[in-house]
């Protein structure tokens, strides 16, 4: 695809740093290093190279910045499309200059994301790929990172075309038999059987791909933990232990957690979002009573619940009254103060946990005794099966996890109506739409508004 604009943008995170980057991409791209950059290069600017020099500014003719500039020829870049970097110093004054300078020669400010969109559209990437260059930016753990840079290599994209391809072929095997007739010899019971073999083996590729989602989500998006029990029972001084660090307040006196802190742990390479809420009892005054409320939104969005419980008590009203409203949620159950005498009889955890299959955990959030058995506990968790770890390769979109499903509905019906002797092309119609939702995921039957909205989340600059 031919753009007929150039765009450009700052490509490094705000702030001060070393090295400040910008990035040009667009049929001009070229052009702009002759007006902006001095000294000009006395050959033809080679692509691939590096040219050291001044930016000059447009107005006053003096230089702005000492700089490194680097010319890409399409489509040997990242956009597929011309494209010029320059690397100036970092602080926030001297690169936006640059910028003003780069405007000024008539690039127009880059949307979000738009050098991967214009990758995408000009086939050096597909879909997948360039969603995945967003997760490899925002990854919070390795593992995280990892996943995304499996899909930017084309993991995800070939197992995805292995699929279409299967399709394709059953699709063109299923379309000859409507211009042949059995008088004809075309369609025999062995074929009528690959035909079947075939749907049931790509339903079962599909399915394999969708076991994946959770997992794969998990290690994109993070896990959500709500640290959940009454008032002075040890949440604060658990999260400050999960983390290695001292994050949040420590105090004897109850309901010093008035509102609620959240931080990312990395757990066995899982982004653990921890939050650390209010106790449960009732509010002192406004300020607590907000806090509570905080408490209840977030136990309603919350992928799991920790329930802390004191184990030198027994039971109190507040644990009960608090076991009862996260009854729904899945749980890991931890006992603190395990270097205080134990009062907290398990048949009393029995009665009060009856549905619940988790398994309490003594520890000590004060002095970290039984840490590494809740650690497990949570891992234990997000994996649901240490098989998670096999996968080959995952999705971790909620759209692709809804196209794969979209793809399997059309698939069975077309099973379905093979079975049942309906006209072949009746179920060549349903092979035809499942092929679309795939090509969802990789962009080849993407509508635009998808398109817009994958892409808006990336950031100005890549």
């Amino acid at each position: 695809m031919i753009f007929k604009d150039t765009i450009a943008a700052i490509a490094t995170p705000p702030g001060i740093g070393g090295i400040g980057v910008i990035r040009i991409s667009g049929p001009d791209a070229r052009d702009m290093a002759f007006k902006i950059f001095r000294p000009l290069p006395t050959e033809k600017l080679r692509s691939h190279h590096l040219y050291h020099g001044d930016i000059i500014s447009a107005e006053t003719n003096k230089p702005i910045d000492e700089v490194m500039i680097a010319f890409f020829r399409g489509p040997h870049s990242y956009t597929g499309e011309d494209s010029l970097e320059i690397s100036c110093h970092g602080g926030p004054f001297v690169i936006r200059s640059v910028l003003e300078e780069v405007f000024k020669a008539g690039a127009r400010p880059a949307d979000h994301g738009e050098f991967t969109k214009r990758a995408f559209l000009n086939n050096r990437i597909d879909l997948a790929q360039a969603e995945a260059v967003n997760d490899l930016i925002l990854a919070q753990t390795s593992q995280g990172a990892q996943l995304a840079l499996s899909h930017l290599k084309g993991n995800l994209s070939g197992i995805l075309e292995g699929i279409r391809e299967g399709l394709i072929e059953l699709l063109s095997q299923i379309e000859a038999s409507i211009d042949f007739t059995e008088e004809d010899g075309f369609i025999e019971e062995d074929k009528e059987q690959q035909v079947a073999l075939l749907l049931s083996k790509t339903r079962e590729k599909i399915a394999s791909l969708l076991a994946t989602y959770r997992y794969g989500r998990i290690r994109r998006e993070g896990l959500s933990v709500v640290i959940a029990g009454r008032p002075n029972v040890g949440k604060s001084s658990l999260l400050n232990r999960l983390l290695g660090e001292k994050r949040a307040i420590v105090s004897a006196i109850p309901g010093t957690t008035r509102d609620f802190i959240e931080e990312i742990a990395d757990i066995d390479g899982i982004p653990v979002r921890l939050t650390d809420t209010a106790g449960l009892r009732m509010p002192q005054d406004e300020i607590e009573r907000e806090g509570i409320a905080l408490l209840k939104e977030k136990l309603d969005h919350a992928d799991a619940v920790l329930f802390l419980l004191d184990g030198s008590e027994e039971l109190t009203a507040e644990d009960k009254q608090l076991a009862l409203k996260i009854a729904d949620k899945p749980l890991v159950l931890a006992i603190n103060k395990s270097d205080l005498p134990q009062r907290l009889a398990e048949k009393t955890l029995n009665s009060l946990f009856t549905g619940s299959n988790a398994t309490p955990v003594k520890i000590s959030a004060k002095y970290g005794n039984g840490m590494d058995s809740l650690v497990s506990a949570i891992r234990r968790f997000a994996l649901e099966t240490e098989a998670a770890k096999s996968f080959l390769t995952t999705i971790s979109h909620l759209h692709q996890k809804v196209s794969l499903e979209k793809a399997n509905e059309c698939l069975m019906r077309a099973a379905d109506g093979h079975q049942k002797g309906l006209s072949p092309e009746l179920i060549a119609l349903e092979i035809r739409e499942a092929l679309d939702h795939i090509g969802e995921i990789t962009g080849k039957t993407t509508t635009n508004d998808i398109l817009e909205r994958i892409f808006s989340k990336f950031c100005i600059g890549k």
